[in-house]
């Protein structure tokens, strides 16, 4: 079995409604694993990828582009016109290119913005399985109040597209960081938060952002936060119920406390299991089903 997992980032009970499907054209499912994210840094990502790689996966958690420094060097950066120039088809093409020097597809993970990039690198052919934490909407799902204050806020549309934009504090502690102590939310903001690009927020509503939910694809696991207050659970459910092609498997899952700062919760661990047992499911079942 190979062993690649790509990670791409950003209990209510389970939500396995549908009907059991194979897994079909795509095969056993391998071990290797990208898993990308957005608005916070790499580091917070080493203890998933030894999470994974302890259970026998090899994990690849590339930064994005010209996001290599420390956190305080990027932030210290800003406002800083080579991360301002990022699109969104600019991260596809650069995790399109990464996973085809891979031997073999792998499995994507991917939170917030992330998690849209796996949903539209596995519709064009670039995963054997995903799961995508906290989604961005695909483009014409719907849109919460809170999600578009939050998004036209980065965007910034009277500010110049040649500017990054930097979250601030305030914005953290509500948004991203809601439900911890003061002291959690200013020690996580200075160990991750980093500038982004405005112009990617605004792809999101172009159609570079567009998913097809009537074509079969591979096996995707959705997870939200009951506390989340830049992508609400509600918003995740509903992108989640647009995949209802058959012999295609989609699944669901609220975890009821989280906010969407999701690896940087205390209760992490629970979320990596939870994902781990996911995988393990679909690689060992030709139908699989979990009550």
């Amino acid at each position: 079995m190979y062993n690649q997992l790509i990670v791409n980032c950003k209990f209510h009970g389970i939500r396995f409604d549908l009907p059991k499907a194979s897994i079909g054209e795509y095969g056993s499912i391998g071990n290797d694993l990208i898993y990308n994210r957005d608005f916070y840094r790499q580091q917070l990502l080493g203890r998933v990828e030894r999470f994974f790689e302890n259970r026998g996966y090899r994990c690849l958690a590339p930064a994005w582009p010209y996001k290599i420094a420390p956190s305080e060097e990027l932030r210290n950066s800003h406002p800083d016109p080579a991360i301002a120039t990022t699109r969104l088809v600019d991260l596809l093409d650069y995790f399109t290119t990464i996973i085809n020097a891979l031997p073999e597809k792998p499995i994507l993970i991917g939170h917030s913005l992330g998690g849209l990039i796996v949903q539209l690198l596995l519709q064009r052919g670039f995963g054997i399985a995903g799961v995508a934490m906290h989604s961005f909407p695909p483009l014409g799902l719907g849109y919460k109040l809170s999600f578009l204050k939050t998004v036209w806020k980065t965007a910034g549309l009277f500010s110049s597209r040649k500017r990054s934009y930097m979250i601030s504090f305030e914005t953290w502690r509500y948004t991203i960081a809601n439900e911890m102590s003061f002291e959690q939310r200013k020690e996580l903001y200075y160990l991750y938060a980093i500038p982004e690009s405005r112009q990617v927020m605004l792809d999101i509503f172009r159609s570079v952002a567009g998913i097809d939910f009537g074509n079969a694809h591979p096996p995707l696991l959705f997870t939200s936060g009951g506390r989340d207050r830049l992508i609400p659970a509600e918003l995740n459910y509903r992108n989640y119920k647009k995949y209802r092609i058959r012999n295609s498997i989609a699944h669901y899952k609220e975890f009821k406390d989280r906010n969407h700062l999701v690896f940087g919760y205390p209760a992490w661990r629970e979320d990596a299991d939870f994902i781990f047992g996911w995988l393990e499911g679909i690689n060992g079942n030709a139908f699989f089903n979990i009550q």
